[in-house]
């Protein structure tokens, strides 16, 4: 039994030890966990808290700065404010001068209307004076000649009138003399005005050619060292190469256009290589006088055959295709040949002439012009010995001769020539201008005269070279219309561009009609 009560005991005293023991651990748990709480919240309030530092801090900061912009803009308006008001006071101090200045022209007015009203009060009782003192003369003199007052004053009108007729005449006559002494000076100078109108622009499409770089490095190489580059591109081709500011580009100067385009042609070979050497230059040099030679050829073969000529001997071809490198007047010498050929060809169809003879003249013409660079006698001498080298037709060789009437044209066809170039030489828009820019400007001129008032119509005539205005005779006056030719000629030449001088007459006509 007591074996039993001692179990039981040990199971009781067992049992109870294993409850506190769980509620011990129950409880430990328990604070462990309220621990881990407590840790946690410490851990949020401290982030919780940095947050907040770290808001607060942006907030200042970005106060601070919303603060620096209002006031920078505060004052940059202040200072605004305070120019305008500157500018306000400035403006009240220069309304005051202007009316004190105001004043002071209103009483200069006032005394000088005054004045005015007092010399007019002075010239009316001189006129009355005078009519007085007239019409005593009068009297008296029809006294002494027992004539009446009327055929005095038809006896003196016929006098004044003669007396004024020989003096219109001798006025008439010196201007004659000195419009005759002036005539070949004036000339000269209306030549000249002309020629420095257009002389630059002739001179630099005749003279220069431009090639373009990549870039200014390019400049160097074409130099080289010591300049040797250069010179022996200079020595090779006969062309002047410069070389200066102008920003990637390089300019090659030269009286003979074939060697100027042969020149370009090597000089831009070489640019493309990128290499450039004397022995380069050399070779790009006799490449391009190969292909020059060929280019002549091809032009000069191709307007043979336009214009439909037959046996051409290959020397004059040749030169024919250099006339393609050639201008004269802004006018390319090669274009110009084919044109008077056919405009000879055509003319001579219509009065049966022999038209293969006439194209042939008229392509022939110029053929001097191919040469004459390089000589001193005139295009049409050359043209001549040149024709008569490679045995051209009699008719070509006269026609070459006198076209420009250095020899008489012995034959209809030379007549013919010489028509033909004046023809294509001075058609609107041959030299300077296109047919369009022709007409543009035409109309330009016109517009211009009828824009000033009193001008009834305005007429452009000799190429543009006058301008007629007709003025309405009840608006302007003789004298205005003197004024209004000087007006109109003031705004042309301010505001176009023309060739030579522009002849501006003004004509006022007034006409009295009368029906019985």
């Amino acid at each position: 039994m007591i074996e039993v009560f001692v179990a039981l005991g040990g199971l009781v005293v067992g049992g109870l030890l294993g409850w506190f023991g769980r509620q011990w651990f129950a409880q430990y748990k328990r604070s462990e966990a309220f621990r881990k709480i407590d840790d946690l919240i410490r851990q949020a309030k401290r982030e919780a808290e940095k947050k907040k530092n770290e808001i607060l801090l942006k907030a200042r900061e970005e106060r601070h700065r919303l603060r620096e912009n209002l006031e920078r803009e505060y004052r940059e308006r202040q200072e605004h404010l305070e120019e305008l008001e500157a500018q306000l006071q400035q403006k009240e101090k220069e309304l005051e001068d202007w009316n004190s200045n105001l004043a002071v022209k209103e009483a200069q007015l006032e005394a000088a209307q005054k004045e005015l009203e007092e010399e007019k009060a002075r010239l009316a009782e001189r006129e009355e004076e005078l009519a007085r003192i007239i019409r005593e003369e009068n009297e008296k003199l029809s006294n002494i000649a027992k004539l009446s007052v009327e055929e005095a004053r038809r006896l003196l009108l016929e006098n004044i009138e003669k007396d004024t007729r020989l003096e219109a005449a001798r006025i008439a006559k010196r201007i004659v003399d000195e419009a005759r002494e002036n005539a070949v000076r004036q000339a000269k100078y209306i030549l000249t005005e002309a020629i420095e109108k257009v002389a630059s622009d002739h001179t630099v499409e005749t003279t220069v050619s431009v090639v373009n770089l990549d870039s200014d490095d390019m400049k160097g190489r074409i130099i080289g060292r010591d300049g040797r580059n250069i010179r022996t591109f200079e020595q090779l081709t006969g062309v002047k190469v410069i070389v200066d500011d102008t920003p990637e580009a390089v300019v090659l100067s030269g009286f003979d256009p074939v060697k100027r385009e042969m020149a370009r042609m090597a000089l831009e070979r070489l640019v493309k290589n990128g290499k450039i050497n004397p022995q380069r230059v050399e070779e790009a040099v006799k490449k391009a006088e190969k292909e020059i030679e060929q280019h002549i050829w091809r032009a000069g073969t191709e307007a043979v055959k336009e214009v439909g000529l037959d046996r051409v001997h290959p020397e004059i071809v040749k030169m024919l295709g250099r006339l393609k490198y050639r201008t004269s007047y802004g006018q390319n010498v090669l274009q110009h040949s084919k044109e008077v050929a056919f405009l000879t060809g055509a003319m001579a169809a219509e009065l049966g002439f022999d038209v293969q003879l006439a194209k042939r003249a008229g392509l022939l013409h110029d053929i001097g012009k191919a040469l004459s660079q390089n000589s001193e006698s005139t295009h049409t001498q050359i043209g001549v010995e040149f024709a008569k080298k490679y045995g051209e037709h009699p008719v070509v060789i006269n026609a070459i001769a006198s076209h420009h009437e250095d020899e008489v044209a012995d034959n209809p066809i030379s007549i013919l020539v010489s028509a033909a170039d004046s023809v294509s030489g001075s058609r609107p828009g041959a030299r300077r201008e296109t047919l369009e820019g022709y007409v543009r400007r035409i109309e330009s001129l016109e517009k211009l005269a009828d824009s000033f008032p009193g001008v009834s119509k305005a007429y452009a005539i000799s190429a543009g070279r006058e301008i007629r205005v007709i003025v309405e005779p009840e608006k302007i006056s003789d004298e205005e219309a003197f004024l209004l030719a000087s007006e109109i000629a003031k705004k042309i030449q301010s505001d176009m561009e023309y060739p030579g001088h522009i002849k501006v007459t003004v004509i006022r006509e007034t006409r009295s009609i009368q029906y019985v």
